[in-house]
């Protein structure tokens, strides 16, 4: 390979190099070969913690991310031509160079297969829906949380939830966007993460399908459901998800004063009663960025507020149990605007599905409000209620 070959070449292998450095969670796999005449040479490299495994000529050695481009243009000046092709997760880059002529391309890793779920859109279950979390490109994903099939097809009591994840993502598509905004890579902690289905779906979002770096932390206090998802991140090669064993409860305090990570995102979904309220609590003492919570099981408000202009309509039990939710998830609205975040509560999925489907967004945009503080406090002065949510962010009210 001549010089003036050699040169591009190398500049797009330190660029190469840097990318895979920076990326080491993304990447997938460096695989091509060398050509000398007719015969080929393969060559491979794959992960290997921090380092890469590299194969050629029949010998195996491990070199640092960054010293891969030496490497590989120490080995080009032999040949005459080579071609690689390197798999980060969502895209491929493919590199040829031979006589004077170096190029670099992009290729997505699948075509959209959309004709593999024709069958459940022709029977009207999916009413044509244009998904975010789309066949094809999704199936390791989709097949590994149970909602595909090994054909390739939605499973037919699977439709449902599909819609719900895919619902769920399109909800938080703007959130996302504009965390985005000037970041290099989005923190996201999921508390309470149990078997972290949407994390998982939303991991993939984030990275292959709107190409941004993402890292993922789930915390839960069960040994079983954390090794259930390493298992399944590891399974997907999903390097940048992590999962802890820890009480929330112990962890909202953890991470304060200098060097708090602040994460750009923290999610809590179907988090029990009052888990809600400490993964509501980890947010805003850490100043994350945004906050997603899906509540579930309204019981310690139930057992403590009283109304008395209400009183002969709350005597009806599933009335007051009713309100509770309202009163609960209405508290922690307020709460979070307090702590100044711009916030709103909608339906992410059908209340046929189920009653527990509030989906509450939250965004970090200014600091205390004292007067929606005071507001909150007499509001729960008035229930006779002593919310966990008022008591864990007492110390942040001044």
């Amino acid at each position: 390979m001549d010089r003036q070959t050699l040169n591009k070449l190398g500049l797009m292998l330190q660029g190469l190099a840097y990318r895979i450095s920076d990326e080491i969670d993304y990447f997938i796999s460096l695989e091509g070969d060398f050509k000398s005449g007719a015969k080929r040479f393969p060559f491979s490299a794959e992960p290997a913690g921090e380092m890469l495994d590299l194969r050629f000529e029949g010998r195996r050695s491990r070199v640092e991310p960054q010293k891969l481009s030496d490497v590989m243009l120490e080995y080009a000046q032999r040949f005459d031509a080579v071609r690689l092709e390197c798999s980060f997760r969502g895209e491929t880059l493919i590199i040829e160079a031979e006589s004077g002529n170096v190029t670099m391309k992009t290729r997505q890793l699948e075509e959209d297969r959309e004709q593999l779920f024709q069958g459940h859109a022709e029977a009207g279950s999916i009413s044509g829906r244009e998904y975010w979390i789309k066949v094809g490109k999704a199936d390791p994903l989709l097949k590994e949380i149970g909602i595909m099939a090994e054909n390739g097809k939605i499973k037919n009591d699977m439709i449902r939830k599909y819609n719900q994840i895919d619902h769920f993502v399109e909800l938080l598509d703007p959130m996302i966007k504009e965390l985005a905004r000037g970041k290099n890579e989005l923190r996201i902690v999921d508390c309470a993460c149990g078997k972290s289905y949407l994390s998982f779906v939303l991991n993939y979002y984030i990275k292959d399908v709107l190409k941004l770096n993402c890292r993922f932390t789930g915390i839960d206090i069960s040994e079983g459901v954390i090794q259930a998802s390493r298992g399944i991140a590891k399974r997907l090669g999903y390097r940048n998800m992590s999962f802890i064993k820890g009480d929330i409860r112990q962890l909202i305090y953890e991470e304060e004063g200098v060097g708090a990570i602040e994460p750009d995102l923290v999610v809590s979904l179907h988090a029990c009663d009052t888990a809600t309220d400490y993964a509501l609590a980890y947010g805003i003492r850490n100043k994350a960025r945004g906050i997603i919570a899906v509540p579930c099981c309204h019981s310690e408000l139930l057992s403590q507020y009283r109304y008395d202009p209400f009183k002969e309509i709350l005597k009806q039990g599933v009335l007051k149990a009713r309100m509770a939710d309202i009163l609960t998830d209405g508290l922690r609205c307020m709460i979070l605007e307090a702590f100044g975040y711009r916030v709103s509560a909608v339906e992410y999925v059908s209340p046929l599905d189920t009653p527990k489907n509030l989906l509450i967004r939250a965004t970090r945009f200014s600091g205390f409000n004292r007067e929606k503080y005071r507001v909150c406090q007499e509001l729960v002065k008035e229930l006779h209620a002593d919310p966990t949510l008022l008591k864990e962010l007492a110390g942040l009210a001044g």
